[in-house]
């Protein structure tokens, strides 16, 4: 097995794992829509691979999601399992300024 800072999973899998998305084609259609961004990149593209500490934003009225993966899912398991994998860094409201925890590019 790797090293846990070389594991990497697609998006749209983990969104399904994590229960942020019903079904994995929901959650590719929500990246597809480009409403999504990792580490402060928008992303439209399924593949798009995602590791521990990645800053995850989700859209959805009337607030925005900010999650930090703090472990990747083994499995689609029950909610508390799936809510152990991330960190829900506090809702955003609509407009409001998401700071960096990477500092400048």
């Amino acid at each position: 097995m790797s090293a846990a800072g070389d594991a990497a999973m697609r998006l749209d899998k983990a969104l399904w794992y994590l229960r942020l998305a019903r079904t994995r084609g929901i959650a590719q259609a929500m990246i597809a829509a480009g409403h999504i961004r990792v580490d402060g990149r928008r992303v439209d593209r399924a593949s798009t691979s995602i590791r521990e500490g990645s800053l995850i934003v989700l859209p959805g009225p009337p607030r925005i999601r900010v999650l930090r993966i703090v472990s990747l899912p083994v499995r689609r398991g029950p909610p508390a399992e799936a809510s152990a994998c991330y960190i829900d860094m506090g809702d955003v409201e609509e407009g409001q300024q998401i700071q960096s925890v990477h500092g400048p590019a």
